[in-house]
């Protein structure tokens, strides 16, 4: 890994990184800007792009009729989520470190400040990026095929912001790939399950992603860059409580078609209820509350997860106590 000057391994966190995680605390200088650069201080996006993996790998199994979600697809889809977001991240500040320096939130990321050359990160880059490849190329034939649909809107995401006021909407079908997935590598094939799921994945990123970008509103307008967050306004509650809406109707389709039992159906509503106090809570004014409400959508889809996997699990569980 090529080393970073003293001066940059110095700068400090960027302003939305978590107080005290593990990287300002234990990981040496030298890699801290590479690992900044990952956004392994930041391992919410990690969560957002593994659970629509982990989704449809549960409600495959359901269809499929399996013991529990395959263990070996989980840990796979968990390595690949860590390695490609943090390959898109690097991609991303790459092409936006002019931009970063103008927002207050960015300008400390490691491109941007200078910790790490646009050299480096693209070594890094591609360091990454034969990690996300070793993982695809451990999945079904299908699976790999699938996933390498998804590389070019991957690549053009971070120019978007540049050209369209709904980047949010490229973002989510790039975040939500893993939808389908999980799906191809059980099934060998997309059905309309994996679409319905992808589709709700599509519209509960969309949302979640206008609530983040409410905290750069203000610098984005400056910066001439575009975003949700500055095309909807005082109307974002009011979109975001519709996308949850149709996310938690298209999910439960999915759910119908399957078809699955109770606990995936308590899942859901366990989801649904989590989505609607993000509505309640939300305050666009406040960047600090929309950076919380943006990363408890962790917490929601690791509730429709475990109602998923506890779908597959507890039938085959009390199956031998049946008469």
């Amino acid at each position: 890994m090529p080393s970073s000057s003293s001066e940059g391994a110095m700068t400090p966190p960027v302003a939305d990184a978590v107080s005290g995680n593990w990287v300002d605390r234990f990981a040496p200088l030298r890699v801290r800007p590479y690992l900044r650069l990952a956004r392994l201080d930041r391992p919410i996006g990690s969560w957002l792009l593994l659970l629509p993996c982990w989704w449809s790998t549960a409600l495959a199994a359901i269809a499929d009729d399996a013991p529990y979600p395959d263990p070996r697809l989980l840990v796979l889809f968990a390595i690949g989520a860590v390695a490609m977001r943090g390959a898109g991240c690097t991609w991303n500040d790459i092409l936006d470190r002019k931009i970063d320096q103008q927002v207050a939130r960015t300008r400390n990321r490691p491109v941007a400040s200078g910790a790490v050359s646009v050299p480096a990160a693209f070594a890094f880059l591609v360091a990454q990026a034969l990690i996300g490849l070793a993982v695809l190329l451990s999945l079904p034939h299908f699976a790999i095929i699938t996933g390498l649909a998804s590389l070019g809107v991957v690549a053009i995401y971070p120019l978007m912001k540049r050209v369209t006021s709904v980047p949010q909407l490229i973002l989510g079908i790039a975040f939500s790939w893993g939808a389908l997935m999980g799906w191809a590598s059980v099934m060998r094939t997309i059905t309309d399950p994996a679409l319905l799921l992808f589709a709700g994945c599509v519209l509960w990123v969309f949302a979640y992603d206008t609530i983040y970008a409410h905290q750069d509103k203000e610098d984005d307008a400056i910066a001439g860059v575009r975003s949700t967050a500055l095309l909807f306004g005082r109307g974002t509650a009011l979109v975001v409580a519709l996308c949850y809406t149709l996310v938690v109707v298209l999910f439960g389709i999915a759910l119908l078609s399957v078809p699955s039992g109770p606990f995936a159906v308590m899942g859901l509503i366990g989801f649904a209820l989590h989505l609607a106090g993000q509505v309640r809570r939300l305050d666009i004014d406040d960047g600090a509350r929309c950076l919380a409400v943006f990363k408890s959508n962790r917490d929601a889809g690791l509730i429709l997860f475990a109602g998923l996997a506890l779908d597959t699990l507890v039938p085959n569980t009390l199956a031998p106590l049946l008469p």
